[in-house]
Formats: structure tokens, C-alpha cells, sequence
């Protein structure tokens, strides 16, 4: 089989590293990719967002599946349009992506259907967020969420009336992620600790992977502005049987049936962004892809083919699929350039890479145009190291002694990851 991955992250990295296990597949293309990437895959210089571009290179290299990975192809509709052209792929239409791609839709829809998540308002105009802000009705702090897609970095968290004023002002009048901030929740503050759940489904089954947890902010002890993720463990310590039944009865299940009903049934990869405060579990947000990093920590421990669970939610026969993980722990560390998630400076050489052993490492953001084996830095997350042992502590060794001999200008890394 010839299996063309799209995007170019760490998250596809370990998606094609996983699908490689499967013998059926004879060649991996992915596009854009990235300098890392092209150890274990034909990098194709084709955006992710290239619709046209994209559905023309696999009818031209007669590719046999393809899995759109990253967000923003999953919401204009790339999966719509590889279907029109009788491609098999894995990932949400359009309608399903809105889950992600609208916060508005996403909370009216767990609101209609009973699904527990956080008290909202919804704001199409600055000044009506702003009097609500300043009403009695709000208590700080408070959390302020861009509509659309935001590279995971749409979410502020305000402490008092100033701050809330100034994210708002921020958003919807600045539009510092542009169109996406036109309309804006704002949310009560949940407390407890987060949990990430993947889950496969094919719009009836639903199969939840290994728990895991993720470190947004930059910096450790949660300091610092929110990133895309400095790192993961799975699974996720807080997570244990008893909240994974409720979980599936009060908001798996629900969602599922919720997106049956709405005539959007979900068929791919659904995050469940979770936060288990006291009063029970409750849905952050939802991502409908796999998440990054969490995905470098979680398929690891996957046993089973990927490409054979991809291929069942394709056909719908997720019911029958045999899905095993290892009951091992599993840990990534980000290494990120200096200065993100704001401005950062790229192209420094990254130097220890060959003498890793025992650790898997995901390329987030390199490059290596000019040396095959010299690998440069080209974004915010650089690399993603992944250790995985009979328990955390000996996964996290692992993994930050892989982190402290890889060396490139400005590098950055959480200390704590797996250590709250």
C-alpha cells in the first residue's frame, strides 16, 4: 500500500513511524513534512492546506489511504474533497470538523445535549463581552476563547477585569488570530487536574486510547503563555478506571450519538480535552485529530497496526477491531528555540542526534536541505524525545538524559514534565 500522510509535525512524524510497523505498506509520502521526517517518509512540497494540490497528488501516485492529520486541512474540508475523488482516508468531513474549528458550535452542542463542560457566554461584539466582564454575574478568573482555529494557542486566561478587558480587545479588535477571533466564548474557570483522551471512531464505536496528560505553558510550575505543548506522559496518573466509565457514559458516548443526531457523524481521531474538577469530569474542549504531543507519548505503546484501525473507522467496522496497548509508561519532552511561542530565531545546527539511544525522537521543526545529516532548527518546537519504560520515573531518566546531549543554539525545555 501507498499511504500519503499530510502535514508536517511531530504528531505525523509518529504517525508514520507507527504506520511503518504495518508490512503492508510499501511507501509513505508525507506533505509538506520536514527534515526528520524524510528518514521515514517521501516528503512532498505540497501545503497541508493545499486542497486542490493534495487531492491532484494522490490521484497522480495512485495512493491507496491517506490520513490528514493537523486541523486546519481537517476544517476546509480535505477529507471532503479525497472522497469526492474516491480516495479512502482517515479523518472528520468538514461538518465533523467543526467540533475543533468552532468553539461556538462545540459548546452549543454538549449545552443541547447534556454533555458536562464549563457555563459560557457567546460574543459576537466587543462591547457586549466587555459589559459582561464588568457584570456581577462574572467571577475571576475567568477563560476567554477564540472561535476558531488558533494553532492551540487561542485560549486566555484572564485573573481580573483588566486582563479580560484587554483579551478581548486583543482578539476581536486586534485580531491577533484573525478571522478566527470574530466570535468569542468566555467561560467559567474549571479547576482540577487535565486529562487528554484520544479515541477512535467511525461515527458508532468509540475506542479511547491510553490517557494521557499535556504541558501548555512554556515554562515549568505552568508559568509563562500558552504553547502548543511542551511535553506529555501517558497515561495520565489521575485517569483511573472508575473516571474512564464515567467519562465514557456522561461525554464519549454522548458526543458520538450528539454528532449522529446533528447529521455530522465523527469518523477519525476525537480528542477529548478533559478537566476533572469536583464535581465530576468535564469537557475543555474537543480537538478532532490526534493531539500533539500527546500523540508522541501515547502511540508507542500502541501494539496493534495502526493502519488496520485507521482502515476499520474507513469502513466503519471499528466494532470488531482488536485494539491492544503495552501497559508501559511513556514520556515526551519538547525541545523548543528560545523566545517561543513568540518570536524565535531558527537555522542553528542541532548536534548530538546520532549518539541517542533507547529514546525515539519525533522531528517537530527542522530542517536539512543543505547536509543529510546535519539537521537545522526551522521552527518553535524543534524535536519531541520519547522514552517509555516499566515506570515513569525510569521513562522520564531516560528522556532527559536524551534532552540534556542534544544540543542546538537557544535550546529550551521543561524540567517538570510528569512531575504534577
Amino acid at each position: 500500500m501507498k499511504v500519503l500522510v499530510i502535514g508536517g509535525g511531530g504528531r505525523e512524524h509518529a504517525i508514520i513511524k507507527a504506520l511503518k510497523k504495518d508490512g503492508r505498506v510499501s511507501k509513505i509520502y508525507a506533505a509538506p513534512g520536514n527534515g526528520g521526517i524524510k528518514i521515514d517518509a517521501e516528503c512532498v512540497p505540497v501545503k497541508a492546506t493545499d486542497i486542490a494540490g493534495m487531492t491532484g497528488f494522490a490521484e497522480n501516485n495512485s495512493i491507496d489511504y491517506v490520513v490528514v492529520a493537523p486541523d486546519d486541512p481537517l476544517a476546509l474540508g480535505m477529507v471532503d474533497a479525497l472522497k469526492e475523488k474516491g480516495v479512502r482516508c482517515f479523518g472528520p468531513d468538514k461538518k465533523a470538523a467543526r467540533l475543533e474549528s468552532s468553539k461556538v458550535f462545540s459548546k452549543n452542542l454538549m449545552k443541547k445535549y447534556n454533555i458536562p463542560t464549563a457555563k459560557y457566554e457567546i460574543f459576537t461584539n466587543s462591547d457586549d463581552a466587555c459589559n459582561y466582564i464588568k457584570s456581577d454575574s462574572v467571577v475571576f478568573p475567568i477563560v476567554i476563547k477564540a472561535d476558531g482555529l488558533a494553532l492551540g494557542k487561542g485560549v486566555i486566561i484572564a485573573d481580573n477585569q483588566t486582563q479580560a478587558i484587554d483579551a478581548v480587545f486583543s482578539i476581536m479588535m486586534e485580531k491577533r488570530f484573525g478571522n478566527s477571533g470574530s466570535s468569542i466564548v468566555i467561560e467559567e474557570y474549571l479547576k482540577g487536574p487535565e486529562v487528554t483522551v484520544l479515541a477512535f471512531t467511525d461515527g458508532k464505536t468509540i475506542v479511547p486510547l491510553v490517557s494521557s496528560m499535556d504541558h501548555k505553558t512554556v515554562f515549568d510550575d505552568n508559568k509563562g503563555p500558552n504553547t502548543g505543548g511542551m511535553g506529555a506522559i501517558a497515561p495520565n496518573p489521575h485517569y483511573s478506571d472508575e473516571i474512564a466509565k464515567e467519562c465514557e457514559k456522561k461525554i464519549f458516548l454522548p458526543t458520538i450519538r450528539a454528532m449522529q443526531q446533528e447529521g455530522c457523524p465523527f469518523k477519525g481521531c476525537l480528542y477529548f480535552g478533559l478537566m476533572l474538577t469536583d464535581k465530576g469530569p468535564m469537557v475543555i474542549e474537543y480537538n478532532c485529530r490526534f493531539g500533539d504531543p500527546e500523540t508522541q507519548a501515547v502511540l508507542p505503546l500502541l501494539q496493534t497496526s495502526l493502519l488496520e484501525i485507521m482502515e476499520s473507522v474507513t469502513d466503519e467496522t471499528l466494532d470488531s477491531a482488536k485494539i491492544v496497548f503495552s501497559d508501559e509508561k511513556s514520556v515526551c519532552v519538547i525541545l523548543a528555540s528560545a523566545g517561543y511561542p513568540g518570536n524565535f530565531k531558527t537555522g542553528f545546527p542541532i548536534n548530538g542526534l546520532d549518539n541517542i539511544k533507547d529514546v525515539t525522537i519525533y522531528h517537530s521543526g527542522t530542517s536539512n536541505e543543505d547536509n543529510d545529516k546535519l539537521f537545522l532548527t526551522k521552527g518553535g518546537r524543534v524535536l519531541g524525545i520519547t522514552a517509555k519504560s516499566s515506570t515513569l520515573e525510569l521513562a522520564l531518566q531516560k528522556a532527559y538524559k536524551a534532552a540534556e546531549e542534544i544540543n542546538f543554539e537557544g535550546k529550551h525545555y521543561r524540567k517538570d514534565i510528569g512531575r504534577y
